[in-house]
Formats: structure tokens, C-alpha cells, sequence
């Protein structure tokens, strides 16, 4: 009788255990992620509004910046203003509606970052391998087709697998291992049948993975080939340049993804995860901008010009006497 009352309990709420429960690690750790979350936003903000006010930055590349700019934008603030919230709280919930959608639109941002990346691999395959060509093949409607469609993949895949986790029944387990409504933190609280849900997550994210890094992978394949026929070392080292920053981005965020998602279910670890989520969720969306932009001499120029610009504009004149 007592089973049947428990399995009649409506969750309302969760509780998150967050990333420590040891109490002097609360304030220092709410400072270090505060300086994170605010440099990302500063960042991601800025280069969104950079590339899109700044003529010479409308390109096919500055394009692509723009919205990995916005996908990062979109996952860390998912995450990371309820998280900071929970630093300084002493009961860490979350409503039932609240973390449907923040699973919703973590998962939208997430895996279209995935599709961003592959589509900045094509772009720089075609400026390396195709440079006169370059305009004609990176058009305008071309470049929205390879972000268009992603967009609209991922919201569906999205809305699938959040509401398949939250149609079936939680039967009163509410406390979530994790410092967010993740899909495997989820799954391990339900009580209905999950081999339907566990399925099509582990098909769709073997299917992100790996159609997105295929593209990655063929065109640095293609790319290497290019440069090494290249006779003029300075020809090499601007295409080293070019690809150098995105490689180490990929290289870094596929590889937490891979880490997490595809490693087997005996050595599963929700610590492990918490590990690589703080990763991937704050400090990759902080370190994009800098290592796309700070690092690239078009927007420097741009954020220079935009700069004296905005002095012009807000400097007082000092009155006439």
C-alpha cells in the first residue's frame, strides 16, 4: 500500500545537488563561475554585435563566428544563471516545468554547436582549397542553409526527447545528481520502462556526433592536402592560422561530448560528468571569443574602430565660455 502511495507522488519540483556540498567551497566557486558566466556573456554579446554593425566583417566566416557566438550564448545562460542561484541558496530546486525547459533549450544550443563547427570546417575548406571560388560557392543564401537547417533540426530533436522524459512518470524521485536538468541525470530517476528514451538518445547523439565530425574530419583532410602542396611557407602558416584556432575548439568540445555520451554504462559517473559538463557548458563558451576573436586581427581592428566610434558619440563636448 505504501509502494502504491509512492508511486502515485507528483513531482512538482527538483532538487539539484549541484557541483559540492561542501559549504566553504560555495562562496569562492560562486565568484570563480560569476567571472566565467559574465565574461562569456561579454564576449559572446560582443561578438555578435561586432559582426553584425561592422562592415568589413561581413563575411562568410564572421557569419559562422556570429552564431557559434549565439549558440554559446544560448547554452551557458541555460545553465549557468540558475546554477549561480543555487551557490547561494540553501535548498537547490528546480521546478518541473523550469527544467523541462531548460532542458529544452540546452539541448537546442548544444547540438547546434555541433552543426556550427562542421559548417566552419566546410568554410574554411572552401577558402583553403577553392579561394577563388570562395564568394560564389559561400553565398549568402548558402551560409543561411548550413545554419537554417541545423536550427531546425535540433528544436525538433529537442522537443523529442524532452517530451519523451517528461511524459512518463518520475513516481516521487525528485533529487537530481547534476547542477542541471540533463537527459542522463533524468533518465536514472524514472520508473517507467526508459529502453525506448535511452534508445533514441543513444541514436541521436551517435548520429550528432558523428555526421558532424565526419564533416569536420573530411575537410581538415582535404585542408592538410592543400597545404602541403603549397610552395610558399607564408601561404602554410596563414592557412596553419586560419584552421589552428577551430581545430583546438573542436578538438576540445567534441571530445568532452565523445567523453560523456558514448563511454560505457558500467564506468558511468555522474562526478565524472559534472567534470566535463562545467567544461563544456562555461568555460568553452568563455574561451570561444577569445580564441576566435581576440587572436584575429580583422576583429581587433573592429572592435578598435567600434571603440573610438562610440567615444565620438558619447564624449561631452566641453562648453563654450
Amino acid at each position: 500500500m505504501q509502494m502504491e502511495e509512492h508511486n502515485l507522488t507528483v513531482v512538482t519540483e527538483f532538487i539539484l545537488l549541484g557541483i559540492t556540498d561542501r559549504p566553504e567551497l560555495q562562496a569562492p566557486l560562486f565568484v570563480l563561475f560569476l567571472i566565467i558566466y559574465l565574461t562569456s556573456l561579454v564576449g559572446n554579446l560582443g561578438m555578435i554585435v561586432l559582426t553584425q554593425v561592422d562592415s568589413r566583417l561581413q563575411t562568410p566566416m564572421y557569419f559562422f563566428l556570429r552564431h557559434l557566438a549565439l549558440t554559446d550564448l544560448g547554452y551557458s545562460t541555460a545553465v549557468g544563471p540558475k546554477m549561480l542561484v543555487n551557490f547561494v541558496e540553501q535548498k537547490n530546486t528546480i521546478s518541473y516545468h523550469f527544467c523541462a525547459t531548460q532542458l529544452a533549450f540546452f539541448l537546442v544550443f548544444i547540438i547546434s554547436e555541433l552543426f556550427i563547427l562542421s559548417a566552419m570546417s566546410y568554410d574554411h575548406y572552401v577558402a583553403i582549397c577553392n579561394p577563388l571560388l570562395y564568394t560564389v560557392i559561400m553565398s549568402p543564401r548558402v551560409c543561411w542553409v548550413l545554419v537554417a537547417i541545423p536550427y531546425l533540426y535540433c528544436t525538433f530533436v529537442s522537443l523529442l526527447v524532452t517530451i519523451k522524459i517528461f511524459i512518463l512518470s518520475f513516481c516521487g524521485h525528485n533529487v537530481i545528481s547534476h547542477f542541471y536538468c540533463d537527459s542522463l541525470p533524468l533518465l536514472s530517476l524514472l520508473c517507467s520502462d526508459t529502453l525506448e528514451i535511452e534508445v533514441i538518445i543513444l541514436i541521436l547523439a551517435a548520429f550528432n556526433l558523428i555526421s558532424s565530425l565526419l564533416v569536420v574530419l573530411v575537410s581538415y583532410l582535404h585542408i592538410f592536402q592543400a597545404i602541403l602542396r603549397m610552395k610558399s611557407a607564408e601561404g602554410r602558416r596563414k592557412a596553419f592560422s586560419t584552421c589552428g584556432s577551430h581545430l583546438t575548439v573542436v578538438t576540445v568540445f567534441y571530445g568532452t561530448l565523445i567523453f560523456m555520451y558514448v563511454q560505457p554504462k558500467s564506468s558511468h559517473s555522474f562526478d565524472t560528468d559534472k567534470v566535463a559538463s562545467i567544461f563544456y557548458t562555461m568555460v568553452i563558451p568563455m574561451l570561444n571569443p577569445l580564441i576566435y576573436s581576440l587572436r584575429n586581427k580583422d576583429v581587433k581592428y573592429a572592435l578598435h574602430r567600434t571603440w573610438k566610434m562610440m567615444y565620438k558619440y558619447f564624449s561631452v563636448k566641453p562648453s563654450a565660455i
